[in-house]
C-alpha cells in the first residue's frame, strides 16, 4: 500500500474503531471517524473505502449477534430483506465504479439534517412500536432494497437510513429499529466489501486489527441500546446526523480553510 504500519498507527487506528463502533451500534455514522482517519494513515481513497467496509464488518457483525441472542431480532422474519439489502448493496458497489456521485454529495448533507430533524421532533419515536405502514414484503423490496443500494453506491449515514425507514414504515421502536438496522447493515457491508475485495482494493492487515475494535465497541454500544433505549440512541442520531453535514458540507465548500 505504499506505507508502513507503526506500534503507534496501529494503536490510534485501534482505538478509532473501538470509538466508531460504539457510535455506530447506536446511532451510525462511525465512518465519519474510520474514513478520515484511515486517509491520515496513508491509505488512497479507494483503498480507505474498501478497508473500512471490512472493519465495519467486525461491528455490525457483533452488534447484530448481540441483538440477535437477546432476541430483539428474528433472522427468520429478515430473510427477504437481508437479501434485498445484499443485493441493493452489490449493484450499488459495481455502479459507483461507472457513475459520478457529485449529485449525491451535494443532495446528502441536507438528507441527514432531515433525518436529525425527524429523530428530534418526530412523536413517533419511542421504544413502543407504532402502525405499521409497509408489510415485510414491501418494506424489503423497497426500504431495504433502496437504503442498500445507497450504502453500496455511496455509504454515509445508511444505519440512520436503515433505522428512519424501520420507524417510519414498519411501524419498529427505536430501540428495535436500531437492532433490525444493523442486521441489514452487516448484509450491505458483506455485498460491497465482497466487490471491493474481487478489485484488490482491500488491506487485510489493517482492516483486520480494526476490525477487532469495531467488535469491540459495537459489544458495548449494542448493550447501550438495550439498558438506555431512546435516552442515548435518540441524542446520539441527532448529534451524528448533524456532524456527518457539517462534515460532508465542509469537504464540499472548504467551510473551515481558514483555521
Amino acid at each position: 500500500m505504499g506505507f508502513e504500519l507503526s506500534y503507534e498507527l496501529v494503536a490510534i487506528l485501534f482505538a478509532v474503531a473501538v470509538l466508531a463502533g460504539f457510535i455506530d451500534s447506536i446511532a451510525g455514522g462511525g465512518g465519519l471517524l474510520t474514513i478520515p482517519a484511515l486517509m491520515w494513515a496513508g491509505l488512497p481513497p479507494t483503498a480507505a473505502l474498501a478497508t473500512n467496509k471490512l472493519q465495519a464488518c467486525g461491528g455490525s457483525f457483533f452488534a447484530s449477534l448481540y441483538f440477535i441472542r437477546k432476541g430483539m431480532v428474528k433472522l427468520s422474519d429478515m430473510k427477504l430483506a437481508i437479501l434485498c439489502a445484499f443485493i441493493g448493496s452489490a449493484i450499488g458497489t459495481i455502479a459507483v465504479q461507472q457513475i459520478d456521485t457529485a449529485f449525491l454529495e451535494v443532495l446528502l448533507p441536507f438528507l441527514m439534517l432531515a433525518i436529525g430533524g425527524y429523530f428530534l421532533f418526530s412523536k413517533k419515536i419511542s421504544e413502543d412500536d407504532k402502525h405499521q405502514v409497509f408489510g415485510p414484503g414491501l418494506f424489503a423490496l423497497t426500504a431495504a432494497l433502496g437504503v442498500g443500494l445507497y450504502d453500496g453506491f455511496f455509504g454515509p449515514g445508511t444505519g440512520s437510513f436503515f433505522a428512519l425507514a424501520f420507524v417510519s414504515l414498519a411501524g419498529y421502536g427505536l430501540a428495535k429499529a436500531t437492532a433490525h438496522a444493523k442486521v441489514l447493515n452487516f448484509s450491505t457491508n458483506i455485498a460491497s466489501l465482497i466487490f471491493f475485495a474481487l478489485g484488490g482494493k482491500v488491506f487485510w492487515l489493517l482492516g483486520g486489527i480494526m476490525l477487532v475494535g469495531q467488535a469491540i465497541g459495537a459489544t458495548l454500544g449494542s448493550k447501550m441500546v438495550l439498558t438506555k433505549g431512546t435516552k442515548i440512541i435518540k441524542p446520539l442520531v441527532v448529534t451524528m446526523s448533524v456532524a456527518m453535514s457539517v462534515k460532508l458540507l465542509s469537504n464540499q465548500y472548504d467551510l473551515f480553510a481558514w483555521i
